[in-house]
């Protein structure tokens, strides 16, 4: 198989390759990883399940805009092509991204699925759907929200009821034309359930709300605090301060605060929201926490994904069910990293702008490890 990245020679199909470094994973982090690894003239090649790189984001809901201007979501070595202050689309950073891989030429193998990873020597062997892949180090830059995660009590709601995970809304009208209910009252779920009252559905918003943003996100007046945001996210809010520790144990648990959707907006638009969770089913219907039944046609899940490194073959989780790293490097297996994980070092970690800096500790480790461990 081809793509627009990278061409394979066909009379090495079917034998084992052996590559220094296989990335697991083309969106921004383990595209920002291959900038640094070609500068440091190392060996690697970037797997992806997507047909075209930045299809994740071209999968997300029609509505969505990033968090963060387009001055804070460049990856290394580029700009992102919009006004400075300007919040970019889902779609458009899926065609950023893809535009960026083609302008460094980086070796993307597109429509290569991993379903194990094992240890060999002191290496690693990639199992994929064109076969082996042997490598020295593997970065699996696929994040940590990987399988839409629902509560087990959604299949007992009556089949009449329209049922999607965030994952699969892309707007209204996928709805039926009735009562809505969101699950999950963090950033996804805040921002369909406003699109969702806006266009004409009557909607209740359920579970906690964990702080928002104490001013607009947008207009100029943002600027000057975004500035001082920023530099909060890179320098403060990191695993070596407590402050930062604390929000890390809070994003990975409860979701993050409300960002550009605020409670003032939803009340506005008419959404009932509650700080009761749906706890249960009766008659086919949710159940609040309160005893509540919700009388509802429609019920859309923000209720975020599960881990899953169940493919890798290693001690590779930590106590706290995440991957034992720092910095993205494995802290029990030697040669394994992980990229784009959920505050990985740092709140920034989690935005676009963010991926370059966790990449390059990342490029630099295994350069290092390249010309030290591997060569002697």
């Amino acid at each position: 198989m081809t793509n627009q990245f990278e061409v394979r020679d066909p009379t090495t199909a079917g034998r084992q390759e052996h590559i220094d470094t296989v990335v697991i994973g083309a969106g921004q982090a383990g595209l920002a990883l291959g900038y640094h690894l070609a500068r440091k003239r190392q060996q690697f090649v970037i797997l992806d399940e997507n047909a075209r790189v930045g299809d994740g984001w071209r999968r997300r809901y029609e509505s969505l805009r990033l968090y963060s201007p387009a001055k804070y979501d460049a990856l290394p070595g580029g700009r992102f092509p919009l006004d400075r202050y300007e919040f970019p689309t889902g779609l458009q950073l899926a065609d950023y991204l893809e535009g960026y891989a083609a302008e460094h030429r980086l070796p993307v193998r597109s429509r290569v699925y991993v379903d194990g990873l094992r240890q060999d020597g002191t290496g690693y062997v990639v199992s994929t759907n064109e076969g082996e892949v042997a490598a020295d180090q593997v970065v699996v830059a696929t994040g940590g929200q990987h399988l839409p995660h629902t509560p087990e009590f959604a299949a007992e709601l009556d089949p009449g009821i329209r049922q999607l995970h965030s994952s699969e809304y892309r707007n209204p009208s996928q709805l039926l034309p009735c009562d809505v209910l969101v699950v999950g009252a963090s950033h996804s779920g805040a921002d369909l359930a406003l699109e969702i009252a806006r266009s004409g559905h009557r909607t209740t918003l359920s579970g906690p709300v964990h702080g928002e943003l104490p001013f607009q996100l947008e207009g100029k007046p943002a600027r000057q605090v975004l500035k001082v945001l920023w530099f909060l996210a890179n320098h403060v809010l990191t695993v070596r301060t407590p402050m930062g520790r604390k929000m890390q144990t809070g994003v990975r648990s409860e979701g993050g605060p409300l960002l550009r959707v605020k409670t003032v907006d939803l009340d506005e638009a008419g959404v009932d929201r509650t700080e009761g969770k749906v706890v249960g089913v009766r008659d086919g219907l949710p159940v609040l926490a309160d005893g509540r039944v919700l009388d509802v046609e429609n019920v859309i899940w923000c209720t975020g994904f599960r881990r899953d490194f169940g493919w890798i073959d290693g001690p590779v989780l930590g106590e706290d069910g995440w991957p034992a790293q720092y910095r993205g490097v494995s802290s029990t297996m030697p040669g394994l990293y992980f990229l784009g994980l959920l505050f990985q070092y740092a709140f920034a970690s989690m935005l676009t702008g963010g991926a370059g800096r966790d990449a390059a500790y990342v490029a630099h480790h295994i350069a290092t490890r390249t010309k030290t461990e591997l060569k002697v």
